[in-house]
């Protein structure tokens, strides 16, 4: 503990996030050791209180009871920095905030501990400028004495959610809400440039689209219910049959005005076989059982 009596936390890693990271730190009175491979980057941190170490082992070192936040490109970029020094790191408390896949996390998590490190992952909801704001969010997964000893430093980064033991399940959520978002993305993008052959104009035609992906929100709390139920058949109002043979209508609508559909065809082969394999009575999400391997 600092004289203060907030935790050492060691950051490695200032891009953009690693960066608001360590303001955030700052800013509620935490002392941050950082380190970059590019040691420019540190001037802006170190003008706000932030030490700089000159190589990993000298961030390692500067407090045996230090955080160590590994926030950088990949996982492959975490080993390129940590390989080195993996000795060091015996008794550390590990947290990597660095983008990547379940089984990265879980790979990391067996190395670290191989290390006599204890390690957690997270999974942040934010981009840098949401950090240290009510609208931020991070999921966390893996040791829980970690993240019981290092939440105090967590909680300036905004809202926390632990997801338990497994470190998988921090970047499963992560990448399941980028899945939603980009789905979103793709139907919006699609939109847009639909309107847009016909000379509409993108702001004429956003409240439009807003109200009414607005209206079709409630598809999200009753397709969670009917994938929990595995009932895909009670109340189906527009069902996958219907939908399937009218679903060629987006491709051919969009080569009719000369766009491209290759972002929405993908639905279309698993609607028409879900309806080939005798579902065709069920509502759409019932094409969640195709992506089961």
């Amino acid at each position: 503990m600092s004289e203060h009596g907030k935790t050492p936390v060691t950051v490695l890693g200032l891009g953009a996030m690693g960066s608001a990271l360590v303001e955030a730190l700052l800013t509620a009175g935490h002392p941050v050791t950082v380190w970059n491979r590019t040691a420019s980057r540190a001037e802006a941190v170190a003008a706000k209180g932030a030490s700089v170490a000159s190589t990993v082992s000298e961030a390692l070192a500067a407090d045996e009871n230090a955080i160590v936040i590994a926030c950088l490109l990949d996982y492959d970029s975490v080993h390129e920095v940590l390989d080195p020094v993996a000795a060091e790191l015996k008794g550390r408390q590990l947290i990597n905030l660095t983008n990547g896949t379940p089984g990265q996390a879980r790979e990391m998590s067996a190395w670290a501990e191989e290390h006599g490190a204890a390690y957690l992952d997270g999974g942040i909801m934010a981009v840098p400028p949401m950090i240290g704001t009510p609208a931020a969010f991070i999921f966390y997964s893996g040791s829980g004495t970690v993240f019981g000893r290092a939440r105090t430093a967590l909680d300036t980064f905004g809202g926390v959610n632990y997801l338990g033991a497994d470190p998988g399940l921090a970047p499963l959520h992560d990448i399941a809400l980028l899945s939603g978002m980009y789905g979103y993305f793709v139907g919006v993008i699609q939109a847009y440039a639909l309107v847009g052959s016909a000379g509409v104009k993108a702001r004429e035609f956003a409240p439009l689209l807003r109200g009414w992906l607005d209206a079709m929100g409630g598809f999200l709390e009753r397709s969670a219910e009917q994938i929990d139920d595995g009932d895909y058949v009670t109340d189906v109002v527009s069902n996958i049959e219907m939908q399937a043979a009218a679903y060629p209508n987006l491709a051919q609508a969009a080569k009719d005005q000369g766009i491209s559909a290759e972002l929405l065809t993908p639905l279309q082969s698993l609607m028409d076989k879900r309806v080939a394999d005798g579902h065709g009575a069920e509502d759409l999400i019932g094409v969640i059982e195709l992506l089961k391997k």
